[in-house]
């Protein structure tokens, strides 16, 4: 016999589920109204967050936004892609101009604590490196004691890399410029003697380059950059969505589900695959959008092993850290249930 205890505790806990429920994310209602999504995304980084030459954009970071578009709407192109630099990103972000950030942002604590916007999760581990060029015969971080060094203003990287040289008893002359281009352009015009940045910035300017072999990333990481989407805080429906949207893409590859294939495992007995594509429970309504959103984001724009393959792999990427946790990865997504 259920004890009055347990009939209390069952009773608030259908109110407060059916509150949670009932819940209305006031971004998801904007974007519906507006009938697409803003997302903030690079100035141009190849891989990661770039329009080609018919102003359509591609990237690791462009596909996350997509996934959200595809969650909510069940089209992957009701997105709208609004360049934004290291200085204005989050101010942007801040004061409803996008309505998510989705572009090679690191997470600290400050950042998550002060700005009034949440980090909802990470969809690339990378870290903080240098690239100089091979005539210096410059071979390690070591030999950069008095170097004058490029980096970009507004980033994780001004403080790594004063950090870096403090506790290594080195000394060095930063350039601070505006932009990653702004970057490059002093480094290969002399101005500096290496540039630090994300290793995957690096990788994507050597790559791009006219002489790529003519530069050499140092083996050094000098520090620890998860880069992932940022929301306004305030809507806790709107950041569960993109936090699943992402953690959705992620799972597809864990599950083996791609673009291409998903739509034979509608019939799967499978119970996590018959859960993530909306055939049982009623797990989008939690997050504001129709059952099938994860089976939308996969379909329309794949897995995040697909992503992967199609924006950086061209560009020389290892997965590395950014493998499935099955293959020595710190990808991971919690479980859709």
């Amino acid at each position: 016999m259920l004890s009055w205890k347990g009939a209390l505790a069952g009773a608030v806990l259908a109110l407060f589920g059916s509150q949670a429920w009932a819940q209305q994310s006031a971004t998801l209602d904007t974007i519906r109204a507006r009938g697409h999504l803003l997302c903030g995304s690079h100035t141009g980084m190849a891989g990661f967050g770039q329009p080609d030459s018919a102003g359509v954009w591609h990237g690791l970071d462009v596909d996350l936004c997509r996934a959200v578009s595809a969650a909510i709407f069940g089209d992957a192109t009701k997105v709208r892609f609004v360049s934004l630099s290291a200085q204005n990103r989050f101010t942007a972000l801040q004061s409803g101009e996008v309505d998510m950030l989705s572009r090679n942002t690191t997470n600290t604590l400050s950042r998550d604590a002060s700005l009034g916007l949440d980090f909802v999760g990470v969809n690339f581990y990378d870290g903080q490196g240098f690239m100089v060029k091979k005539a210096s015969n410059i071979t390690s971080a070591a030999q950069l004691d008095g170097a004058t060094v490029c980096l970009v203003q507004g980033t994780t990287h001004e403080m790594n890399i004063a950090d870096y040289f403090r506790t290594h008893n080195m000394t060095f002359t930063p350039v601070v410029l505006s932009s990653t281009e702004e970057m490059t352009n002093a480094y290969n015009n002399g101005r500096c003697d290496v540039q630090t940045a994300d290793q995957s910035s690096l990788a994507v300017t050597r790559a791009t380059s006219a002489k790529p072999e003519d530069n050499l990333i140092l083996p050094e990481v000098i520090s620890k950059e998860p880069l992932g989407p940022m929301v306004r805080q305030g809507d806790p429906q709107f950041a569960d969505l993109v936090r699943w949207s992402l953690y959705a893409m992620v799972a597809a590859e864990e599950l083996g589900l791609t673009s291409a294939g998903i739509g034979q495992q509608m019939d799967s007995s499978n119970p996590d695959i018959q859960r993530f594509v909306g055939k049982s429970g009623d797990l989008g309504q939690m997050v504001g959008v129709d059952n099938a959103w994860a089976y939308n984001i996969v379909k329309l724009v794949g897995s995040y092993g697909e992503s992967f393959q199609r924006n950086l792999a061209p560009l020389g990427f290892q997965r590395g850290r950014n493998a499935l946790w099955t293959q020595g990865g710190l990808m991971y997504a919690p479980p859709i249930r």
